[in-house]
């Protein structure tokens, strides 16, 4: 059995220095941010070479936060892409705001040459999503951005560590948002989130807003939420980020034999540094291919099958012809840091 990711193996293979932090943690009485977020706010973000972070408690909820921050409301529109996890948009439905969807391009991340014809009087702040572990075209967006007076909040919830010209995602936005979901390449044992900036005030309003809207204790100065990062998660985040180095390496080795192996297939465009989250091929025959795989005890998966703006929650059906298309032909293949070479090959025969 090829599995598509093994996060048993990786809790084995760091098992000591977890169940020793989980131990000291439960020791401290001290659960909710305390000294372990703290810390794992500093060391997050000098890997991020950002100025400032917050743990919250979700990738869904560090997108909200971002969002209310910036003074998204009602009716506001954000610009994103609709080939994403469905959170993105979420997150904007939660401030009744609009998402308008611009089509993507080959690397299934945003169509920079698409944005300006979505900007409308009421668009706020562009929102690319880093998808798969791979970065958008951040030059272009934030020139756009500037050019117009928008705002630019990172997805960076699937590219822990990916890079654009040497810079980390997370580091170029007005905001980036992050999530710890255990099946990231940097993932917690439940649900986390964390809020990059290298903006003192958004930094501030992100840390009222995800605790009420309390600026010091009883002082509430703005509506806020109930979104923080608990002690136990924060301090196994600081476990696995001294790992996380050296499993997106092994994700990139991975994704090169890959490129080298496979034939019949559509392989993924890399833009600067991915970090493979998800190693995504296209094929006219997905389906069939999917289901052969199967027969060989190769597990693969669809990210993701609806584009979003097809989903039943939307009554206009709008036109976005590279993301229809694609999410009719890709297929996530086994990917994760503890794949050995033989499995890989085995995967690009069948194939």
């Amino acid at each position: 059995m090829v599995e598509f990711i093994d996060l048993k193996g990786e809790y084995e293979g760091i098992k000591d220095e977890v169940d020793s932090k989980v131990k000291k943690v439960l020791s401290s009485g001290s659960y909710i941010l305390g000294e372990e977020v703290k810390e794992f706010e500093k060391e997050f973000s000098e890997y991020l070479t950002v100025k400032n972070g917050v743990g919250v408690s979700s990738g869904t909820d560090a997108l909200i936060l971002s969002l209310a921050a910036l003074g998204v409301k009602e009716n506001d529109e954000v610009i994103t892409v609709s080939n994403t996890a469905f959170p993105t948009v979420a997150a904007i439905f939660s401030l009744k705001a609009k998402p308008v969807f611009v089509d993507v391009g080959n690397d299934y991340n945003i169509d920079v040459s698409k944005i300006e014809e979505k900007i409308s009087e009421k668009t706020k702040v562009i929102l690319p999503v880093h998808l798969y572990g791979n970065s958008c075209d951040m030059d272009k967006i934030m020139k756009i951005a500037k050019d117009n007076n928008l705002k630019v909040v990172e997805d960076c919830c699937q590219a822990h560590g990916a890079e654009y010209k040497n810079k980390k995602v997370g580091s170029f936005g007005d905001l980036g948002c992050f999530s710890f979901y255990p099946t990231k390449n940097l993932g917690c044992y439940g649900d986390g989130g964390f809020v990059s900036t290298n903006d003192d005030e958004l930094n501030e309003k992100v840390r009222m807003l995800r605790e009420y809207g309390q600026k010091e204790k009883n002082k509430f100065v703005m509506k806020g939420y109930n979104a923080r990062l608990d002690e136990l998660q924060a301090g196994i985040l600081r476990v696995k980020l001294n790992h996380l180095s050296e499993w997106n390496e092994k994700r990139r080795k991975n994704s090169k034999i890959y490129n080298e192996n496979l034939k019949n297939v559509e392989l993924p465009i890399e833009n600067g540094k991915s970090v493979y989250h998800l190693y995504v091929v296209r094929s006219k025959e997905r389906d069939n291919l999917m289901e052969k795989l199967k027969g060989k005890d190769i597990n693969t998966l669809i990210h993701y099958p609806i584009p979003i703006h097809l989903q039943e929650v939307f009554k206009d059906k709008e036109k976005l012809e590279k993301t229809e298309q694609f999410s009719k032909e890709i297929l996530s293949l086994p990917m994760h840091a503890f794949l050995d070479e033989e499995e890989i090959l085995g995967v690009c025969k069948e194939i």
